[in-house]
Formats: structure tokens, sequence, C-alpha cells
């Protein structure tokens, strides 16, 4: 599969954190957290649809399909691991954290993510 966009990639992550409670996410929800129009939600849906990456049945709930999860998940947790170590070990502003976490979890290796996280658990 090709790769995805970041615009693709955070509205991914966006259906994951709204899903969590086992429900379906919708389009309102994940326009408001993506701070989007609905139009732009429902064409990034339509693509994601596409490429096998949610279900996106009209007036329904989206769902993320296995593919679509795991990418996701991944997202998340890179997220998750930058924001960490920019608050807990760099010491950042935890809002500038968010920020930049949300820009690097695109671009960096997985190899930097692992690093990450075996440099916090030797120095908690």
């Amino acid at each position: 599969m090709e790769k995805l966009t970041f615009t693709m990639e955070n509205y991914l992550e966006a259906i994951y954190e709204l899903s969590k409670q086992g429900s379906g996410a919708r389009v309102s929800d994940i326009a408001e957290r993506m701070s989007v129009t609905k139009a732009s939600t429902n064409s990034a849906m339509s693509t994601l649809a596409e490429k096998g990456l949610i279900t996106n049945e009209k007036y329904r709930e989206i769902f993320l399909t296995p593919k679509g999860y795991k990418i996701a998940e991944f997202t998340a947790q890179k997220h998750k691991v930058i924001q960490e170590f920019l608050i807990n070990i760099l010491n950042v502003d935890p809002g500038i954290a968010t920020e930049d976490a949300c820009a690097i979890e695109h671009v960096i290796s997985s190899n930097s993510i692992s690093a990450m996280q075996e440099y916090m658990k030797q120095n908690k």
C-alpha cells in the first residue's frame, strides 16, 4: 500500500481515539476533532474507505478496518511516545509537545521511537 498523507494518518488517528469505547466515530465528531468542515471530513472518509482502511456507510458511524486499526494504533503510539519524551525528558511545555508530537509522528522512524522508549525506561 502506498504511504498515506499526514492528513489521512491524522484522520485515522482521530477515528481511533473517538472509537475507543467500541462504538464508531461520527463525521461531525471527527470534523470537530480535526478542526475541519464536515465536507472535508466526508471527502477524507471516501478516500480512506477506497483504501480499505475504514467502513463508511452513509449516515452511519465510521469504523476502522483491521488494516486501518493497525495504522491508527501505530500512529497514536508514536504520538504518545514522542509527547512523553518531549515533556518528561526535554521539559517541553505540554501544549507545544502535543503540537510537535503530531507533526513528528508522521516522519519519525520506528528505530527512533524504540530508542526514545528505551531511553525513558532507563532514565525514570
